[in-house]
Order: structure tokens, then C-alpha cells, then sequence
């Protein structure tokens, strides 16, 4: 038969029990939190950061298309193209000096404004990533390249005049 502990017995014998791994789940918490935590926010940092030039991207083509179908001249509708592709990549933080802007023409490629004609921009640029090094020494940091393109049709009563 079996005697049970006395209150004496057990109180020491439970101190050595938790004596022996007492504080270390604190620091071992903290260190795979961190271990953790680090990688996931620099990965919510870079989604962001690709979105936001998604965005940015996407609108500077659609805004573009949609000013120089409104022009009366080829020259005026390049420049005010080129004026909305750099206000939209800058309001959303995009490097628009790096961004590649393509502009063309269907039916009649050499002529943009034909009445009922076709207007295709296409906008690239490149989405940098925030806490990512350079990558294998390049000088320049880690980035993603985008690309959006937007059509619009010219007026049938608007176009070159």
C-alpha cells in the first residue's frame, strides 16, 4: 500500500522541479519572436511597397491615356502625357525618372489623334523594396519590376484639327 507525501515532503520537493527551467521561457520566447517578427515585417513592408507602385503604375498609364486623347495636337498630348505620368508616380512615391513611358497609335500609327483612333500607354517602372540589401553588389537596391497599360479611344468629333 501506498503512503501518501506529507505537506512537508511535497513543498520540497516542487522548488527543485521549478527551479531547474525557471525564467528561460521568457528569453527563449523572445528570441524566436524576433527570430520570427523580423522576416515578417520586412515581408509586409515589401507587398506594400509593391502594391503602392501598382497602383502607381496602373494610374499613370490610365490618367495618361486619358489626357492625350482630350488634346488638340500630337506635341500637346505628349507633353501633358508625360506631365500625368510624372504627377501620378510621384504622388505615390515611384522614381519617375527611371520610368519607361511607350505611346502607340492604332489604326494609323503615325497619326495619334485620328477620330475614333486607338491610344495605347504603357508605363514600367521598378518597385524597390525597403530593408532589402543590394543584391549580389549591384549598387542598386532590390526592386521589382511593374509594367501597366491603358488604351483609350480619340473622340470621334475631337482629334488633330
Amino acid at each position: 500500500m501506498r503512503c501518501a507525501k506529507s505537506s512537508a515532503e511535497r513543498g520540497r520537493s516542487a522548488p527543485r522541479v521549478r527551479a531547474a527551467d525557471g525564467g528561460s521561457a521568457s528569453v527563449e520566447f523572445l528570441t524566436a519572436g524576433l527570430l520570427f517578427l523580423i522576416p515578417v515585417i520586412a515581408l509586409v513592408l515589401a507587398l506594400g511597397s509593391i502594391q503602392s507602385a501598382a497602383y502607381a503604375v496602373e494610374g499613370a498609364a490610365r490618367h495618361a491615356a486619358r489626357v492625350f486623347v482630350q488634346e488638340t495636337s500630337v506635341a500637346d498630348a505628349r507633353a501633358a502625357a508625360d506631365r500625368a505620368v510624372r504627377v501620378t508616380l510621384a504622388d505615390y512615391g515611384v522614381d519617375a525618372a527611371s520610368a519607361r513611358v511607350a505611346i502607340s497609335c492604332a489604326p494609323r500609327p503615325r497619326a495619334c489623334l485620328t477620330p475614333q483612333g486607338r491610344v495605347t500607354v504603357t508605363v514600367e517602372a521598378a518597385a524597390v523594396l525597403p530593408l532589402f540589401p543590394p543584391i549580389l553588389g549591384v549598387e542598386a537596391p532590390a526592386s521589382v519590376p511593374l509594367q501597366a497599360r491603358a488604351t483609350e479611344q480619340v473622340s470621334r468629333f475631337g482629334g488633330v484639327r
